[in-house]
């Protein structure tokens, strides 16, 4: 889930100290639009997610070999549970590379909590308290699917919901946050896998708490290498990129106070970033606020259309070092 505006996180050094002791190579943001298909109800995007999840797997399983899967349940239409346990037995000492995965809602849990006006607070409000559980069903239902489909890759996931890890926003930015959780699991070897969630509120009583701010917020303590934002077009463009004129946006520079500019392409007009009507998102603009954010503390950020090979680049950190003419993307990166 994403809420409309949390105005960069503005209570990052809430936390007196970072509980990450392992070097973090990526975080990933899976947006809600490129996983799932966003205007059919609660539906999937099974074959956007599977090759998403497949170069996950390649980026950061270090052998050419495909580790055995850990989805051990039962598939629709299956009449058994698949599980080989000698697979494992040449997979011992088998090390994923430290990633944390974070992924938007799309079109899980969006039509429950605008309903409900979960995003304004209000939880006394008989309406507003069914639509917390019904929007956390329904990104938790997601949760489960992304973490299986990452598992079924060999991808040691672990799903981790906010909400019970104790996250509490303070009129919509977030006041506490028990980072622990998702530590011992990197230093156990497992991948966190967070998502956007209805969560407490000590001012309004409950909001959304947006999948963008999670990883900002992650961001500031765990500092990745580098930040991946897939999504389900190029980039960001100057204008809606279904408008034919539509220009996309190679780099981006944020200056130390948090203003951005664009570097590549040089622009003659400004720049129109809409939000949909339906969405209680901040959407393009929510998500490059919290990019630049991200830049701030020196870690590059990558807009990536998701399951291409240009995000296969930027899953690997091929582009640390220089960005190919050839790739489609946006790059947020500090200014200095």
């Amino acid at each position: 889930m994403e809420e409309q505006n949390t105005n960069q996180s503005q209570t990052q050094t809430s936390l007196p100290h970072s509980p990450f002791t392992r070097p973090i190579r990526c975080i990933v943001k899976l947006g809600g639009a490129a996983i799932t298909c966003k205007n059919e109800l609660e539906m999937i995007n099974e074959k956007t997610l599977q090759k998403v999840s497949e170069q996950l797997g390649h980026a950061m399983v270090a052998s050419s070999e495909k580790p055995p899967g850990m989805d051990w349940s039962k598939r629709p239409g299956g009449s058994e549970i698949c599980c080989n346990p000698e697979e494992f037995g040449c997979h011992s000492a088998l090390e994923c590379s430290h990633f944390i995965v974070v992924h938007g809602a799309g079109s899980f849990g969006h039509f429950q909590a605008s309903k409900s006006g979960v995003h304004k607070g209000q939880l006394n409000k008989p309406l507003v308290k069914g639509g917390f559980v019904a929007t956390r069903i329904s990104v938790t239902t997601l949760n489960l699917e992304i973490v299986r489909a990452l598992a079924r890759e060999g991808i040691p996931s672990i799903g981790m919901s906010p909400f019970s890890c104790g996250w509490i926003t303070s009129e919509r930015h977030i006041s506490s946050a028990d980072l622990s959780s998702v530590a011992k699991a990197i230093n156990s070897g497992f991948t966190p896998v967070l998502h956007g969630d209805a969560v407490l509120d000590e001012i309004q009583g409950c909001t959304i708490l947006s999948g963008d701010v999670i990883i900002s917020h992650l961001a500031a303590y765990s500092k990745p290498k580098y930040v991946v934002f897939l999504t389900d077009v190029y980039g960001v463009y100057d204008r809606p990129p279904t408008e034919p004129d539509a220009i996309l946006l190679k780099e981006i520079a944020v200056a130390e106070d948090g203003s951005w500019s664009v570097v590549k392409p040089k622009l003659q007009n400004s720049i129109e970033l809409t939000v949909a009507a339906h969405d209680t998102t901040g959407g393009m603009k929510t998500k490059i606020s919290e990019a630049a954010m991200i830049a701030k503390l020196g870690i590059d950020v990558y807009i990536v259309k998701a399951a291409t090979s240009h995000s296969l680049r930027a899953l690997n950190g091929d582009l640390r070092s220089s960005i190919p003419d050839d790739w489609l993307g946006t790059i947020v990166r500090s200014s200095r």
